[in-house]
């Protein structure tokens, strides 16, 4: 009819976007064809930006052709001499790269390409850059390819760090679910009000300002309970960090010597030595091993076949000496037991934390205990519950930590061996702990009795004579690089 458009069928509309989409794969495939010419001519000309831009501008995620622009802009800036002009190349690729980040915004390439024209202009306006990126993120908060670049281009441009963590608090405000806003005021806190105490593990910030940070997140995690990215930062906030470096469990007798270290190290043939009261080196150990047969290793052993030494030559009162810049703990006292010397430090997942703060987790507990009244299947309390609880006291809370634990099992069924996991963490951590104010040091470890799903923290259990895993344990393949503490025949 007459003045009405005519509405394609699904058959007619699926075979017009079929030849529409042959047309660009066969231009895409012919400006190619082309651009691989032209390299291998090595024309990086004016023509050859024209060609990576008519692809670029429909996909910005080709990164060889980004790789060809920085070999053309090379070329070019190579033949001119004058520095304005050069300046005009890289703005030129600056206001292209925008024109593809309009196309989309997460493109690693763009972001790339940005930095390195940034690097290799004469007058790199890094201020502008930074508004760029409060631009974009005006547009999307959550953007963590545009926060990574923020990151760059404010420590080039020397943006105060409370200018950016009051940015940061701005953003949070906007949307409490923004990953990458809690991970960049992770960053800053602690280098604006770094920590000046003397607790271990070390803590992230000053006591003050952590409990303001506490304070904070938990306005936000009881503002939308189901939202992860407070919970995640909450968290970070309780300590859950890598343990610093430190030795954990050594024991040598007249034939071998194992020594485990919290983290991964490389042992070097001058770092250890077993001294008696006066400093005096009885015996230098050199020859370590990795137990993994790795250049960095948990775990090291070391014969003494070729340096012997009877038992009776060891003093009363010996010492282990570590020479190493990287360990607080340089001479460690050793006990004797069964014609070996040995020595051991629990794994300290617990931070010490002051009063103020203890009154705060202790208050944020009760908040969550008393929202799980409301909403008992909420997942995120109830983790945060178990957290809090081993937060403020580990041993008092054991029990009823390792409940929720197993609650969250039923209630978030897909992570249920991530609970598991965790349970059994927290599990080792008591029994390492009491095992280390026994008298079975280091004679047995029997965890038969535990609930165990994997087998954590097993450098701590080299120096073992007999260790005994429950039969329900099948995840232990960290122990079998340890076989050699039962080789060893202490």
């Amino acid at each position: 009819m007459h003045g009405r458009l005519k509405v394609r069928t699904t058959e007619e509309e699926r075979e017009r976007k079929k030849k529409e989409q042959a047309l660009k794969v066969k231009a895409y495939r012919a400006a190619m064809v082309k651009i691989q010419e032209k390299r291998l001519s090595h024309e990086l000309d004016g023509e050859m930006l024209l060609l990576t831009s008519q692809i670029l501008l429909r996909n910005p995620d080709v990164s060889t052709l980004w790789n060809i622009r920085r070999e053309c802009a090379e070329q070019i800036v190579l033949k001119t001499e004058d520095l304005e002009e050069q300046q005009a190349i890289f703005e030129t690729e600056l206001n292209f790269s925008e024109q593809c980040l309009l196309v989309n915004p997460k493109s690693y390439n763009c972001w790339h390409h940005r930095c390195w024209i940034l690097e290799h202009s004469p007058k790199p306006n890094w201020e502008r850059e930074v508004q760029l990126c409060t631009k974009y993120l005006k547009m999307d908060e959550r953007n963590f390819h545009t926060w990574d670049y923020r990151r760059y281009v404010v420590e080039k441009a020397n943006i105060p760090k409370q200018s950016e963590l009051d940015f940061c608090t701005e953003k949070i405000k906007v949307n409490f679910s923004n990953y990458s806003s809690w991970h960049h005021r992770s960053l800053l806190l602690p280098l604006l009000y770094p920590y000046e105490g003397e607790a271990q593990p070390k803590r992230a910030m000053s006591e003050e300002k952590l409990q303001n940070e506490l304070e904070m997140v938990l306005t936000a995690a009881f503002t939308d309970p189901n939202d992860s990215s407070a919970w995640f930062y909450q968290r970070w906030l309780l300590g859950y960090s890598r343990q610093e470096l430190d030795v954990c469990a050594f024991r040598c007798n007249n034939k071998h010597a194992m020594l485990a270290f919290t983290n991964p190290l490389i042992l070097d043939a001058k770092d250890v030595a077993i001294t008696n009261s006066e400093g005096t080196v009885i015996i230098k150990l050199t020859n370590w091993h990795s137990i993994n047969k790795t250049k960095a290793d948990n775990v090291w052993f070391f014969s003494l076949t070729d340096n012997a030494i009877s038992y009776k030559e060891f003093p009363k009162e010996a010492f282990l000496e570590i020479n190493r810049s990287d360990i607080s703990l340089k001479k460690i006292i050793l006990k004797t037991y069964k014609e070996s010397l040995f020595y051991f430090k629990s794994p300290n997942q617990q931070h010490a934390f002051s009063k103020n703060v203890l009154n705060e987790l202790q208050s944020q507990l009760e908040s969550c205990e008393s929202l799980l009244e409301y909403e008992p299947d909420s997942k995120w309390t109830l983790l945060t519950s178990a957290l809090l609880m081993h937060a403020i006291d580990a041993q008092k809370y054991h029990n009823k930590s390792l409940e929720n634990l197993e609650k969250l099992q039923k209630v978030d069924a897909l992570r249920e061996n991530y609970y598991k996991d965790l349970a059994s963490r927290w599990i080792l951590e008591k029994f390492l702990l009491n095992w280390m104010d026994s008298d079975a040091v280091p004679y047995e470890l029997d965890l038969r009795s535990e609930n165990l799903n994997a087998l954590y923290y097993s450098q701590y259990l080299c120096i073992a004579d007999k260790l005994l895993l429950p039969n329900n344990l099948t995840n232990y393949s960290s122990m079998k690089q340890l076989q050699g503490f039962s080789i060893f025949e202490y």
